[in-house]
């Protein structure tokens, strides 16, 4: 009895518990985005809200967009907010920067309109005009607090003409303008391309690809086709598996270029419009779609423990961005390389370069790469005048990170492992198996799994460190050495970078240590004349000097003249080139293989 009456007890007690549960399930959000000032780079959201059962509803506004790490503020482009319920105009408020307030008490249906202005044409805005639209939904599509795991779906009305979708978000019931999200971070992660762009597709890795070429341009698409596969399936036999069954490519070819971002489903590119009529433009759009596909298992799988769940209400801090965006920027390309899309002589070049940018770089000896990392978001995305004096990329010198641990494996292993195995197992363990992010340690013991000894030198002296890289002892693995062909030279220089137009030379950077830095010239001086001659041109002035010459510079600064005497020194630019030792061993052709993917010839 004593049973029956408790085991009655508690089944009233779990339903009284669950029932708010299932009262939440009940609410559905629907949008309808529609264009109606396109020309004026205006959408309109109509939001409707049914199944309301609270006393108010808090709607917000990403502060921010994943993979792009700075504080955006989207809600300032959100203009007309009203609110109604059944034709009836309902209060609200607002109640900070990304957030309004609607008292909702008795009622259960409201629909909420506003208009957002798109005219920022990057990967990560959006932007509108009378050809296009491009949502990146995360600065168009409030969401209510404490819902973020709730669906919805989105009606696009296209404006006049347009006539294709395309976003890696699932139809509903076939309908290419109907669209649904399983929770906020799909929605926010799957960008749409409105328009009349060209789309063709093919498959890889047992996946459907499409792409979606926006405002032109001289590609060859069967010839994309053929390589962009090429790409994916090599970056699929790392990971061991292709986790989508369909991926979209959004490329926007214009007369500049910005860079990409990615989402777990799709990527947006941005390209040169007539980037794919040159080998070398081809080759540097092609390395585009292999960093950004790349980040399809490493960041937005395999990921840093605080890039997600996401707060997209502040900033999301880790130190691990240089193996997010530096280890993917030194695959993107050597997995042209693995794919004999890039020979390697080619491979090697764009290596060089990447060293000379680093060790290039003043910065360099002043902010470490964890550093970089967890400052992404006051300083990566906001440089300035100074910036190359004070930071270091986490893109560049993660990619030289991820080059001396890739050769310290496969040389410690004998060639049995690479990076390669340290990526596959990380992403098995952690998103796979403990389905959640990495900490530092737990990568660290990763790599050293892979590399068989403690890395806690490495870490302390490249990672949490600022120690000058023997790039020759890691390259000397593969029997290569990095030589600097103006390592003999001895020009003189200011030390500052000078920008010419209207017959009137700027100083836009000064270096620092340089003879400018150290005399006093300044960003923004105008330079007037160098020893009393005013028509001059300074860099062929600058040939006749010796090291150690002082010349003056007459410079307006302010409007005010001013004469400032500048000791010269040796102009210590770079310009470095990996070639082969003169006699590798066996060893060293065996890692050199493994490394290039390069078949011996028999």
């Amino acid at each position: 009895m004593k049973i029956k009456l408790f085991t009655t007890f508690f089944l009233t007690l779990l339903t009284m518990l669950i029932s708010p549960v299932k009262s939440a399930n009940k609410t559905s959000i629907s949008y309808s985005v529609t264009f109606p000032e396109a020309a004026a780079h205006y959408l309109n959201i109509e939001m409707d809200i049914k199944g309301v059962n609270q006393k108010f509803i808090e709607l917000k506004m990403p502060v921010w967009t994943p993979g792009s790490y700075l504080i955006r503020e989207f809600a300032k482009n959100i203009e007309t907010f009203n609110v109604y319920s059944e034709g009836k105009v309902i209060p609200f408020q607002k109640t900070s920067k990304n957030c309004w307030k609607i008292w909702t008490s008795g009622i259960k249906t409201v629909t909420v309109s506003y208009k957002v202005y798109c005219f920022e044409m990057s990967v990560r805005t959006s932007f509108v005009d009378a050809s296009h639209a491009f949502l990146c939904n995360t600065g168009v599509f409030l969401y209510p607090a404490n819902m973020l795991k709730q669906p919805s779906t989105i009606k696009i009305v296209p404006y006049n003409g347009w006539t294709i979708v395309s976003t890696s978000l699932e139809r509903v019931n076939g309908n290419p303008f109907v669209r649904k999200a399983p929770n906020y971070d799909i929605l926010f992660d799957s960008p749409i391309e409105i328009g009349n762009q060209d789309v063709f597709g093919f498959d890889a890795a047992g996946v459907k690809y499409e792409v979606a070429m926006c405002g032109g341009g001289n590609y060859d698409k069967e010839r994309l086709k053929k390589d962009m596969a090429k790409i994916i399936e090599e970056e699929t036999s790392i990971f061991g598996e292709n986790p989508n069954k369909y991926y979209l490519f959004i490329v926007h070819n214009s007369s500049r270029a910005g860079g990409g971002l990615e989402h777990l489903s799709s990527t947006t590119l941005s390209a040169f419009r007539d980037v794919y009529s040159s080998e070398s433009g081809y080759q540097n759009f092609l390395g585009l779609v292999a960093h950004e596909h790349f980040h399809l298992w490493n960041v937005k799988r395999l990921r840093p423990i605080a890039l997600g769940p996401f707060d997209y209400e502040k900033e999301n801090y880790t130190t691990n961005l240089w193996i997010a965006e530096g280890f993917t920027a030194y695959y993107q390309n050597l997995i042209l390389r693995h794919a004999n899309l890039y020979p390697p002589d080619s491979f090697l070049t764009s290596l060089a370069g990447q060293i000379n940018n680093v060790i290039g770089t003043p910065g360099a000896r002043v902010q470490t790469v964890a550093e970089s990392s967890f400052d992404a978001w006051i300083k990566a995305y906001r440089p300035n005048e100074n910036s190359a004096n004070t930071t270091i990329s986490y893109y560049d010198k993660g990619a030289i990170i991820g080059l001396l641990l890739d050769l310290k494996i496969i040389n410690n292993s004998n060639g049995k492992y690479s990076l390669n195995d340290v990526m596959k197992y990380m992403y098995q363990t952690f998103y796979k198996d403990k389905k959640r992010g990495y900490t530092d340690a737990e990568f660290k013991n990763g790599l050293e799994k892979f590399s068989n000894e403690s890395l806690d030198e490495f870490y302390k002296n490249y990672i949490n460190g600022l120690s000058a890289i023997d790039f020759n002892k890691y390259l000397g693995y593969a029997g290569y050495k990095v030589t600097d062909e103006l390592e003999n030279s001895n020009d003189p220089t200011l030390g500052v970078n000078i920008s010419t137009g209207n017959g009137k030379n700027f100083v836009t950077a000064v270096f620092r240590d340089g003879p400018g830095w150290i005399d006093g010239v300044n960003v923004g001086d105008e330079i007037t004349d160098i020893d009393g001659n005013t028509a001059i041109d300074i860099a062929g002035y600058l040939k006749g000097k010796k090291v150690g010459d002082t010349v003056e510079i007459g410079i307006k600064r302010d409007g005010l003249p001013l004469k400032l005497k500048v000791n010269l020194l040796r102009n210590s630019r770079l310009k470095l080139k990996i070639e082969s030792i003169s006699d590798p061993t066996p060893h060293q052709i065996m890692v050199r293989n493994k490394w290039l993917k390069i078949t011996p010839a028999k």
